[in-house]
């Protein structure tokens, strides 16, 4: 007795059109009508579309400063705010605390030594854009409570930071529109990437 077999579909993304049958080819087009809507909201089809408010938790600060929040600050706030909130791991002095758990980076110091044989890695001899400092204080600062500043703390954390490196005059206002004009020391000291951005999951 002959038994009953079961006609798989084909799968259309490895399937050549040309074997396929009008029925299939219909299969086909719903399949790829349904996967072309699903790219918008995810394959699985599950989960909501965040709020505004929801999506403002997360960002990047480029170089150019869109997205800087409005706010502003001074040197001398941020010393104060420096001496509460930081100088537990990054020193007084800003010299950092090479202590394993609590210890924080050094910030200042270390221009001219990025190409010798004891490079210091600092935000005054490393980092390129002022920006950056703006974007890594505000996220993950303090250690102990990450992204818990004020914008206006942090662009007066920022403003000390830069005036005791002597990037920027001790008596001058850091604030969205100022923060992207800043030269920072080794702003010139990176290689762009030439090659295209590519998108990997489609």
């Amino acid at each position: 007795m002959r038994g009953w077999q079961l006609r798989q579909p084909p799968d259309p993304y490895t399937t050549e059109r040309d074997d396929m049958s009008e029925e299939d080819d219909a299969r086909f087009a719903a399949v790829d009508r349904r996967r072309r809507t699903q790219r918008g909201r995810g394959l699985l089809d599950i989960g909501v579309t965040p709020s505004a408010q929801e999506l403002a938790q997360f960002y990047a600060i480029p170089p150019d400063g869109r997205g800087l929040p409005p706010g502003r600050g001074s040197y001398a706030a941020g010393q104060t705010i420096y001496a509460d909130s930081c100088a537990v791991c990054h020193g007084d002095k800003l010299q950092g605390i090479p202590a394993v758990g609590i210890g924080g980076d050094r910030l200042i110091g270390g221009r001219g030594t990025l190409a010798s044989e004891a490079p210091v890695k600092t935000v005054e001899s490393y980092w390129p854009y002022a920006t950056t400092l703006f974007d890594y204080v505000k996220r993950a600062m303090p250690f102990t409570a990450p992204g818990s500043l004020p914008d206006e703390q942090v662009y007066s954390a920022v403003a000390y930071i830069l005036g005791e490196a002597n990037i920027l005059p001790k008596n001058a206002e850091v604030n969205g529109s100022s923060l992207p004009k800043i030269a920072m020391p080794n702003r010139d000291g990176f290689v762009p990437d030439p090659r295209p951005e590519v998108e990997v999951n489609r």
